[in-house]
């Protein structure tokens, strides 16, 4: 790569950190080091990095702590690093806006993999900006990509940006049942290593913020041991 990527790897463990680093680098990265929350966001307020490798337990400022602060000025991908029994913090973490979490201890490989996945996507929301309007339209809903922004009921909701691309994806497909693993594969960009819980915290949080919706005619249906579709019932 020409000019190569940053990643702002977070994590007051030096043994992991090192060797992630090493992993990063010779992948062809930049690597940036914190191993603290508040030193993070100096960091990352400096030099926006082209991803963050973010730890959850953290002194300064917790890993969750450092999402919510990131997310209120970009949309810049973050993965999660989260202990075996944090699941907790997993849950809220994709809630709060991280694009993906990685379980410790983790194959280092594996890490880098869902680097590379993450960051593949991430070109494709910039390039939406630059295209004709995209907006989904039906009923008291609008949903475009372009912009990120995502309208029911006459106001803007706040959404955070894999909410609002699973959203986007099924309601681009009304009526069409996908599988958690195809939208893990669709809207995050690679197979997933582990649970499919991911996807279904992220219908949990569309539901809540879209209540009542059925009567407009459409809604987001769970398929019995299948999966999930925008059902969609045009007048």
């Amino acid at each position: 790569m020409s000019e190569k990527q940053r990643i702002l790897l977070v994590d007051d463990d030096p043994n992991i950190s090192h060797l992630v680093r090493l992993y990063l680098e010779k992948e062809g990265f930049a690597v940036t080091e914190a191993a603290r929350g508040d030193t993070a966001l100096e960091s990352f307020r400096k030099e926006v990095p082209a991803l963050v490798l973010l730890d959850v337990m953290l002194p300064g400022l917790d890993g969750l702590q450092v999402l919510r602060e990131i997310r209120k000025t970009s949309k810049t991908p973050v993965i999660m690093l989260t202990a075996k029994d944090e699941t907790f913090d997993k849950v809220l973490g994709l809630e709060l806006g991280a694009d993906d979490y990685v379980t410790k201890p983790f194959e280092t490989k594996e890490l880098v993999a869902r680097v590379k996945a993450v960051l593949r996507r991430a070109p494709a929301a910039e390039e939406k900006q630059t295209e004709n309007d995209d907006t989904l339209r039906f009923p008291q809903l609008t949903i475009s990509l372009a912009r990120y922004e995502v309208t029911y009921e006459g106001r803007e909701l706040e959404m955070p940006p894999k909410e609002l691309e699973v959203l986007y994806y099924l309601a681009s497909h009304p009526n069409m049942v996908f599988t958690r693993e195809q939208l893990l594969e669709r809207v995050w960009g690679f197979d997933f290593f582990g649970d499919s819980r991911t996807v279904d915290v992220h219908i949990k949080r569309l539901r809540e913020k879209l209540p009542e919706c059925e009567k407009y005619g459409w809604e987001i249906h769970t398929v019995w041991r299948v999966g999930y579709k925008f059902e969609y019932k045009a007048n």
